[in-house]
């Protein structure tokens, strides 16, 4: 069982990003209700010259800005100060891609760090030093790790017990017991000539139970054929 209330704290160079991530549905009611905190630091704080300057050119030339080593290593550092930290993660492109075993372990631990890169990333140095694991959201790139970092959190925090009133529906989302989540109906049962399967109907839990893991096995083998083959997990 987790020990509650997780806590993240996210690094940001652009927290604006995140204003409203946390203030609403599963997310904004679990931190109403003390399951998780969610602070998140302006990397711009960390800076020690008069414009707050937290970038640079990178050396060796090229296109594109870098974070710098010194506003990073004092914010993070000063949060170490304060609590001892499960996880430290940078959000990048070429992190171990998030899945959901990934983030069922993340929601049994206490403190956890993400950093959210920005413009072409991060000095080396950072992840080097102070980083204990990299993730990334799949194989694109986007202007800046706040996205991802707030997605992370809801994948998280929605694990969480309590986060979600029934919890039987998180127990069936997709990717739980390793399968796609099977097709879902609801009222009207006819609508434009479109009928919701009979069994659906019928209300026997087993044979219901019975067809939803046939099209669970039927969709992943379409759609995800590397989850059948175990492949793509990350212990």
């Amino acid at each position: 069982m987790p020990n509650l209330p997780l806590r993240f704290d996210i690094v940001s160079a652009v927290p604006q990003l995140l204003d409203s991530a946390f203030n609403h549905s599963i997310v904004g009611r679990a931190r109403q209700k003390g399951l998780v905190t969610v602070v998140v630091h302006n990397l711009h704080d960390y800076a020690t010259d008069k414009f707050k300057h937290i970038d640079d050119t990178p050396y060796g030339g090229g296109a594109g800005m870098v974070l710098q080593c010194d506003p990073i290593f004092r914010c993070i550092e000063q949060l170490m100060l304060e609590r001892t930290y499960d996880e430290v993660i940078y959000l990048c492109p070429d992190g171990e891609v998030l899945n959901q075993n990934v983030c069922t372990a993340l929601s049994l631990q206490s403190n956890i760090i993400l950093l959210a890169g920005h413009y072409k990333g991060v000095d080396q140095r950072v992840r080097d030093v102070l980083i204990t694991r990299e993730i990334s959201l799949g194989d694109f790139v986007v202007s800046g790790g706040e996205l991802p970092a707030a997605l992370l959190v809801d994948a998280v925090t929605r694990l969480l017990p309590g986060a979600v009133g029934d919890a039987e529906s998180v127990l069936a989302d997709s990717f739980m017991d390793g399968l796609l989540d099977a097709p879902l109906y609801t009222k009207p049962a006819s609508y434009r000539g479109l009928d919701v399967p009979d069994v659906l109907r019928s209300g026997d839990h087993a044979r219901i139970a019975e067809w939803r893991k046939q099209q669970s096995v039927q969709k992943t083998q379409s759609r995800r054929p590397d989850l059948l083959k175990g492949e793509g997990d990350t212990p």
